[in-house]
Protein backbone atom coordinates (compact mmCIF):
# COMPACT_ATOMS: atom_id res chain seq x y z
CA UNK A 1 0.00 0.00 0.00
CA UNK A 2 1.27 3.46 -0.96
CA UNK A 3 0.38 6.86 0.45
CA UNK A 4 -0.34 9.46 -2.20
CA UNK A 5 -0.41 13.20 -1.52
CA UNK A 6 -2.47 14.76 -4.32
CA UNK A 7 -2.44 18.50 -5.09
CA UNK A 8 -5.45 19.51 -7.19
CA UNK A 9 -5.66 22.96 -8.73
CA UNK A 10 -8.74 23.66 -10.82
CA UNK A 11 -11.62 25.87 -9.70
CA UNK A 12 -14.36 23.94 -11.55
CA UNK A 13 -15.52 20.54 -10.29
CA UNK A 14 -17.10 19.91 -13.72
CA UNK A 15 -13.75 20.25 -15.52
CA UNK A 16 -11.82 17.44 -17.13
CA UNK A 17 -9.22 17.97 -14.40
CA UNK A 18 -11.89 16.94 -11.88
CA UNK A 19 -12.57 13.82 -13.95
CA UNK A 20 -8.84 13.01 -13.82
CA UNK A 21 -8.79 13.54 -10.04
CA UNK A 22 -11.88 11.43 -9.42
CA UNK A 23 -10.75 8.60 -11.71
CA UNK A 24 -7.25 8.55 -10.22
CA UNK A 25 -8.51 8.52 -6.61
CA UNK A 26 -11.11 5.83 -7.34
CA UNK A 27 -8.53 3.55 -8.98
CA UNK A 28 -6.01 4.07 -6.19
CA UNK A 29 -8.52 3.33 -3.45
CA UNK A 30 -9.70 0.19 -5.28
CA UNK A 31 -6.07 -1.01 -5.13
CA UNK A 32 -5.91 -0.30 -1.38
CA UNK A 33 -3.76 2.83 -1.57
CA UNK A 34 -4.30 5.80 0.73
CA UNK A 35 -4.99 9.19 -0.92
CA UNK A 36 -4.63 12.56 0.81
CA UNK A 37 -6.10 15.17 -1.56
CA UNK A 38 -5.62 18.92 -1.21
CA UNK A 39 -7.93 21.06 -3.34
CA UNK A 40 -6.12 24.40 -3.47
CA UNK A 41 -9.18 26.38 -4.59
CA UNK A 42 -11.55 24.91 -2.01
CA UNK A 43 -8.88 25.34 0.65
CA UNK A 44 -8.47 28.96 -0.51
CA UNK A 45 -4.72 28.47 -0.50
CA UNK A 46 -2.91 31.83 -0.51
CA UNK A 47 -0.35 31.59 -3.33
CA UNK A 48 1.37 34.90 -2.61
CA UNK A 49 4.88 34.47 -1.25
CA UNK A 50 6.50 37.61 0.17
CA UNK A 51 9.46 36.11 2.00
CA UNK A 52 7.51 35.19 5.13
CA UNK A 53 8.15 32.07 7.19
CA UNK A 54 5.94 29.05 6.42
CA UNK A 55 2.46 29.36 7.93
CA UNK A 56 0.35 26.56 9.46
CA UNK A 57 -1.07 25.53 6.08
CA UNK A 58 2.36 25.23 4.43
CA UNK A 59 3.75 23.30 7.41
CA UNK A 60 0.71 20.99 7.31
CA UNK A 61 1.22 20.26 3.59
CA UNK A 62 4.91 19.56 4.19
CA UNK A 63 4.11 17.17 7.02
CA UNK A 64 1.62 15.34 4.82
CA UNK A 65 4.21 15.12 2.00
CA UNK A 66 6.75 13.67 4.44
CA UNK A 67 4.26 10.90 5.26
CA UNK A 68 3.61 10.14 1.58
CA UNK A 69 5.35 7.94 -0.95
CA UNK A 70 4.07 9.78 -4.03
CA UNK A 71 3.30 13.44 -4.75
CA UNK A 72 0.70 13.92 -7.49
CA UNK A 73 -0.26 17.20 -9.15
CA UNK A 74 -3.33 17.65 -11.32
CA UNK A 75 -3.63 21.01 -13.06
CA UNK A 76 -4.45 22.72 -16.32
CA UNK A 77 -1.80 24.61 -18.23
CA UNK A 78 -2.94 28.17 -18.85
CA UNK A 79 -0.75 30.48 -20.93
CA UNK A 80 2.03 27.88 -20.83
CA UNK A 81 2.17 27.63 -17.04
CA UNK A 82 0.26 26.23 -14.10
CA UNK A 83 -2.49 28.36 -12.53
CA UNK A 84 -1.11 30.97 -10.13
CA UNK A 85 -2.49 29.07 -7.14
CA UNK A 86 -0.43 25.97 -8.08
CA UNK A 87 2.67 28.04 -8.88
CA UNK A 88 2.33 29.72 -5.47
CA UNK A 89 1.96 26.32 -3.81
CA UNK A 90 5.26 25.25 -5.36
CA UNK A 91 6.90 28.52 -4.26
CA UNK A 92 5.72 28.13 -0.67
CA UNK A 93 5.65 24.37 -0.04
CA UNK A 94 8.43 22.93 -2.21
CA UNK A 95 10.85 25.60 -1.07
CA UNK A 96 14.31 25.58 0.45
CA UNK A 97 15.58 24.69 2.94
CA UNK A 98 12.78 22.16 3.50
CA UNK A 99 12.54 20.62 0.00
CA UNK A 100 16.13 21.24 -1.07
CA UNK A 101 19.30 23.08 -0.11
CA UNK A 102 22.34 24.22 -2.05
CA UNK A 103 25.83 22.84 -1.63
CA UNK A 104 28.30 25.62 -2.16
CA UNK A 105 31.30 24.89 -4.35
CA UNK A 106 32.99 28.26 -4.90
CA UNK A 107 31.61 31.75 -4.31
CA UNK A 108 28.00 31.81 -5.42
CA UNK A 109 28.33 28.57 -7.38
CA UNK A 110 27.02 25.23 -6.23
CA UNK A 111 24.36 22.65 -6.84
CA UNK A 112 21.02 21.65 -5.30
CA UNK A 113 20.70 18.81 -2.82
CA UNK A 114 17.15 17.44 -2.74
CA UNK A 115 15.55 16.48 0.55
CA UNK A 116 12.67 14.45 -0.93
CA UNK A 117 14.73 11.58 -2.34
CA UNK A 118 12.92 8.26 -2.46
CA UNK A 119 9.57 9.80 -3.34
CA UNK A 120 7.87 9.52 -6.71
CA UNK A 121 6.02 12.30 -8.56
CA UNK A 122 3.07 11.95 -10.92
CA UNK A 123 1.88 14.97 -12.87
CA UNK A 124 -1.31 15.20 -14.94
CA UNK A 125 -1.70 18.38 -17.01
CA UNK A 126 -4.39 19.40 -19.44
CA UNK A 127 -3.83 21.74 -22.37
CA UNK A 128 -6.36 23.60 -24.47
CA UNK A 129 -3.88 23.76 -27.34
CA UNK A 130 -3.02 21.05 -29.83
CA UNK A 131 -0.01 18.88 -29.09
CA UNK A 132 1.86 20.00 -32.23
CA UNK A 133 1.86 23.67 -31.15
CA UNK A 134 3.00 22.91 -27.62
CA UNK A 135 5.77 20.53 -28.60
CA UNK A 136 7.00 22.44 -31.63
CA UNK A 137 6.63 26.14 -30.96
CA UNK A 138 6.79 26.36 -27.21
CA UNK A 139 9.36 23.64 -26.53
CA UNK A 140 7.27 21.96 -23.87
CA UNK A 141 8.05 24.62 -21.27
CA UNK A 142 5.75 23.28 -18.51
CA UNK A 143 7.09 19.74 -18.83
CA UNK A 144 10.72 20.73 -18.54
CA UNK A 145 10.08 23.18 -15.73
CA UNK A 146 8.01 20.80 -13.59
CA UNK A 147 10.18 17.74 -14.11
CA UNK A 148 13.66 19.20 -14.23
CA UNK A 149 13.17 22.46 -12.39
CA UNK A 150 10.77 21.61 -9.58
CA UNK A 151 10.82 17.92 -8.72
CA UNK A 152 14.45 17.20 -9.64
CA UNK A 153 15.56 20.09 -7.40
CA UNK A 154 13.74 18.36 -4.56
CA UNK A 155 15.64 15.13 -5.22
CA UNK A 156 12.79 13.32 -6.98
CA UNK A 157 13.96 11.50 -10.09
CA UNK A 158 11.09 9.02 -10.57
CA UNK A 159 8.62 11.28 -12.35
CA UNK A 160 5.63 10.33 -14.50
CA UNK A 161 4.20 13.18 -16.58
CA UNK A 162 0.95 12.68 -18.49
CA UNK A 163 -0.36 15.40 -20.79
CA UNK A 164 -3.77 15.69 -22.39
CA UNK A 165 -3.99 18.07 -25.37
CA UNK A 166 -6.88 20.03 -26.93
CA UNK A 167 -9.10 18.96 -24.06
CA UNK A 168 -11.96 21.44 -24.71
CA UNK A 169 -12.20 20.27 -28.33
CA UNK A 170 -11.95 16.48 -28.19
CA UNK A 171 -14.78 13.97 -28.45
CA UNK A 172 -16.23 12.04 -25.53
CA UNK A 173 -14.51 8.96 -26.95
CA UNK A 174 -11.13 10.72 -26.79
CA UNK A 175 -11.83 11.80 -23.19
CA UNK A 176 -12.51 8.15 -22.32
CA UNK A 177 -9.12 7.26 -23.80
CA UNK A 178 -7.52 10.03 -21.74
CA UNK A 179 -9.14 8.67 -18.59
CA UNK A 180 -7.90 5.18 -19.49
CA UNK A 181 -4.37 6.63 -19.36
CA UNK A 182 -5.17 7.91 -15.84
CA UNK A 183 -6.48 4.46 -14.85
CA UNK A 184 -3.41 2.74 -16.30
CA UNK A 185 -1.13 5.15 -14.42
CA UNK A 186 -2.92 4.43 -11.14
CA UNK A 187 -2.78 0.68 -11.77
CA UNK A 188 1.01 0.81 -12.17
CA UNK A 189 1.50 2.07 -8.61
Amino acid sequence: MKKIFLVYSHYNDQSFNAAIRDTFIKCLKEKGHEVDCVDLYKEKFDPVFAGEKPDKVVLDHRERIEKSDIITMIAPIWNFRLPAIAEGWIDKVLAPPWAFTFKKLVGNYGYPVGNLKGKKAIIFCTYGSPQFAIRTFFLNMPTKRLKRGVFNLCGISDITYKRFFSVPFVSDEKRKKFLQVVTDTANKI
